[in-house]
């Protein structure tokens, strides 16, 4: 017998269960039909990449479909509400485990704020084995992981790790082949010698780490500049060209305008920031000059297809209004030069304590963006950049079906992209309790 199922907005914030449902599930639990099911969404407004479009969509198995099929096992009214594919986040540390309780609250975190995807540039390994079983299943979070980022001696991030190390949030290991995080890649000899082990490792794409590369020689072999700088960008193309000959992207972390040329020109798949995130080597920004991207480097991202993370939320909140002033001008007018030329721009926040959600709300504020052109990096993008080979981020015949219903309208309004009424990955709707 076929399920109807009514979606009330007075169930906002709370979850929807199928009448098999005997009692409330978990966070992130699914309802218990399995993918196989044919599920009709009926009287939604659907996310066509520019507006919102009243459609009848179907769920078989676990692919969305236009096409009635001969059987419907569970009808959804989802009386008006506002469909959007599930959001993304292209930058973020903070998946990670290492006990089954820890990554409950990680795949919690994202499952509330409607963030299916995720990926981590630079992560320990072993924290990365804590979450088996709860990522990269239909009822988990999707992400994927660089492991170790590649930098040269003395860079970044290894005043992150000795931090971790000094407050025993790491442990010795974890600069080395055995747990991963970071790999000090000296020049082309000792990239020979650690490729291999890079490899074992199993990443999903490759991470590297350029600062302040316009300064290279200078800055190498000076303690003063400890943590501030990276590869000698000499390497990266060959890096580059390893990588993509074992079948794996690359994402270059940058800081300047001229590492974001120099990942440009090496071949580079991602850039995982925008030039001048954070300002100089004290947060500051007393030039933007360093930090403005060009006609021309905007030019040839665009026609090389890379994606750019954004990681601009940073500043927000700063009690130094005229320094809050600078960085706004300087992310404006970096975000219009990559509208400018057609960029792929994706979400990514870099923020430990949240998910993309205040990084999408930062973007929105700025106004670069329209809200439809935001909405449509968040998702399509952002999650096509971390899948390639998966049909995700789109709400079209044979994508996976994977969807969040909103209360309002986000491109009236982009702050409804926090009103969750319902959440579907996979084919599955996904049960969740309200914040504590």
């Amino acid at each position: 017998m076929a399920t109807a199922i009514t979606l009330t907005r007075r169930a906002l914030a709370l979850s929807l269960c199928v009448a098999a449902c005997t009692q409330s599930p978990k966070l992130a639990s699914p309802v218990p039909h399995p993918a196989s099911r044919t599920i009709a969404l009926l009287n939604g407004q659907w996310f066509d990449g520019t507006r919102f479009v009243d459609r009848t969509i179907y769920s078989v198995d676990g692919f969305f479909s236009e096409n009635r099929p001969a059987r419907v096992d569970t009808t959804i009214d989802l009386e008006r509400g506002y469909v959007v594919p599930p959001f993304a986040e292209a930058h973020n540390h903070n998946i990670d485990a290492t006990t089954a309780a820890a990554a409950r609250a990680v795949v919690d975190k994202y499952f509330r704020d409607g963030v299916f995807y995720a990926q981590n540039p630079a992560n320990v390994l072993r924290a990365r084995s804590g979450l088996v079983g709860f990522i990269n299943v239909p009822t988990g979070l999707d992400v994927t992981f660089s492991n170790a980022a590649l930098t040269g001696p003395g860079g970044h991030p290894m005043g992150l790790f000795l931090r971790n190390l000094g407050r025993g949030a790491m442990v010795a290991t974890d600069s080395n082949s055995t747990s991963g995080f970071l790999w000090t890649i000296a020049d082309r000899a000792d990239l020979d010698r650690k490729w291999p082990q890079i490899l074992a490792s199993h990443p999903d794409f490759i991470k590297t780490m350029l600062l302040y590369s316009e300064e290279y020689e200078r800055r190498k072999s000076d303690s003063a500049f400890f943590n501030w700088r990276g590869l000698n960008p000499a390497l990266l193309p060959e890096i580059v060209r390893r990588a993509h000959a074992a079948g794996l992207r690359v994402m270059t972390h940058i800081e300047t305008a001229t590492d974001f040329h120099n990942a440009l020109v090496a071949g580079v798949d991602q850039i995982g920031h925008t030039p001048g995130f954070r300002g100089n080597e004290k947060t500051q920004l007393p030039d933007l000059a360093p930090f403005l991207m060009t006609d021309a480097d905007a030019d040839l991202a665009a026609k090389r297809g890379v994606y750019v993370v954004t990681t601009l939320s940073g500043p927000d909140g700063l009690p130094d209004t005229a320094l809050l002033a600078r960085f706004i001008k300087l992310d404006s007018l970096n975000l219009a030069m990559m509208k400018k030329h057609h960029v792929k721009v994706i979400v990514g926040s870099d923020s430990y304590r949240t998910t993309s959600v205040p990084e999408a709300m930062w973007l929105s504020k700025l106004g670069v963006l329209t809200n439809a052109e935001l909405l449509r990096a968040w998702t399509d993008e952002t999650a096509r950049a971390i899948f390639p080979q998966r049909k995700i981020g789109r709400l079209e015949p044979g994508y996976e079906a994977s969807l969040l219903v909103l209360a309002g309208d986000p491109i009236a309004d982009f702050s409804n992209v926090k009103r969750i009424v319902l959440r579907m990955k996979q084919g599955q709707l996904i049960e969740i309790v309200p914040r504590p």
